[in-house]
């Protein structure tokens, strides 16, 4: 289950740091229940939950492509409104760019999954706790009256000018922080954003809440929980 015991390696952390988009919020089923009644108002007969998978790979890809061709950032919300756009397209939705940002702007009012907010309470008593999300700074602020959770430092990748898994997000957050690549637990549901943190030196925990293989990769996680819960057991 670990390669380091809960036990030893929290001896060695000084920062929980957390993938917010699907990790702390619960993405899928918010967007979800965001997207229904749009969907049934355009007489989609689809599934909606389905538009959002769409949706979200698509964002995901776009986002990787952006990391990979250096060019100058691209805002997050920017992105999605792209995504969505071509999700809408490929359903044969008919659509305005107004309802497109307002899809986007779901991405704010996410909850969290049930177990996070009394398990990162926990945490918080040990560890410094901070998100690094891919999110835009504007977007993280506005998120933190729906999801309540009192972070020490929320920090958006548009510091380090790449998405996520570019390894200048990683450094840059620790850098940020004023800790070492080692002192920090990146906590993430995504294998790739693990993979990322891991390869820029930092320790991982993989929140396997969907029950997936993480892959063969030399990047393993130093952590596999189910849930948050979990975790905090095993750090705390």
């Amino acid at each position: 289950m670990a390669e380091v015991p809960g036990e030893s390696l929290g001896s060695r952390i000084r920062v929980c740091m957390f993938d917010q988009y699907g990790t702390v919020v619960d993405m899928q089923t918010g967007l979800t229940e965001a997207v229904t009644p749009y969907l049934k108002a355009k007489g989609w007969t689809g599934r909606p939950d389905r538009f959002v998978t769409w949706w979200r790979r698509t964002h995901f890809e776009n986002s990787m492509i952006d990391a990979l061709l250096h060019r100058a950032h691209t805002p997050y919300r920017e992105i999605g409104e792209r995504a969505v756009a071509y999700t809408l397209e490929r359903a044969g939705i008919p659509f305005t760019m107004d309802e497109v940002r307002a899809l986007v702007s779901e991405i704010e009012r996410l909850r969290p999954f049930p177990d996070v907010p009394e398990a990162l309470a926990r945490l918080k008593t040990r560890y410094r706790i901070v998100v690094l999300s891919n999110g835009d700074p504007d977007m993280l602020e506005a998120a933190r009256a729906h999801h309540g959770i009192p972070f020490d430092e929320v920090i958006s990748v548009a510091v380090a000018n790449a998405f996520k898994p570019h390894v200048a997000t990683y450094t840059r957050a620790a850098e940020i922080l004023g800790v070492a690549m080692e002192d920090v637990l990146f906590v993430a549901n995504h294998a790739f954003d693990c993979i990322g943190a891991k390869a820029a030196g930092m320790h991982t925990a993989f929140v396997d809440r969907r029950k997936v293989p993480f892959g063969i990769t030399p990047y393993q996680p130093d952590i596999v929980v189910p849930d948050m819960k979990s975790l905090a057991d095993l750090m705390v």
